[in-house]
């Protein structure tokens, strides 16, 4: 069953705004008092192991097409994709279900810390319905439109993996 490209694009968009929304909702809802049984401290950790699972797949879904090997390509590339969703699915629960983390680091590392957060967030928003077209793309064999999305969304995507390590890196000694 294929999609049409109409429709396509309104569940994109759909999925795309629906994700915004739940992240930007988390931040304004008191976290539930529920004992999970662990320390949920783990998940920022497990958050940069995916990030940086999903940096490797990336970069070598870039080098496996650059060899032609297509079906490495996109096995790389849905790894890619299949890690991320796991890693949004579990930071919304991580930030629902714990208070905000605060950086408590001074001097000119606390602007940098703030750029590249800000920097990283601003994309992991904006970088959903790119990464969504571009699989479309893929899916449905339009490859010369595929290519042309995905000249943006690899870049933009590897950034806010990438930055989402550093974010953990910069952070991680204020737990």
């Amino acid at each position: 069953m294929s999609l049409s490209e109409s429709l396509a694009k309104k569940i994109v968009i759909g999925v795309s705004v629906l994700v915004t929304l739940l992240v930007i909702l988390m931040f304004y809802v008191d976290p539930p008092k529920v004992d999970l049984g662990f320390d949920l401290a783990i998940f920022p950790k497990f958050h940069a192991i995916l990030n940086s699972i999903a940096t490797v797949l990336l970069l070598t879904g870039l080098f496996f097409i650059k060899q032609k090997n297509i079906t490495l390509h996109k096995a790389s590339m849905f790894g890619a994709l299949v890690v991320s969703a796991i890693f949004l699915v579990s930071y919304v629960t991580y930030h629902t279900l714990s208070e905000p983390t605060v950086y408590g680091g001074e001097g000119a590392l606390k602007y940098v810390y703030y750029f590249v957060l800000l920097s990283h967030i601003l994309l992991a928003a904006g970088i959903l319905p790119f990464i969504l077209f571009t699989f479309y793309r893929a899916l449905t064999s339009d490859f010369a439109k595929h290519r042309k999305i995905a000249k943006y969304t690899l870049p933009l995507w590897l950034y806010v993996t990438v930055t989402g390590v550093l974010v953990y890196l910069m952070i991680s000694p204020y737990y």
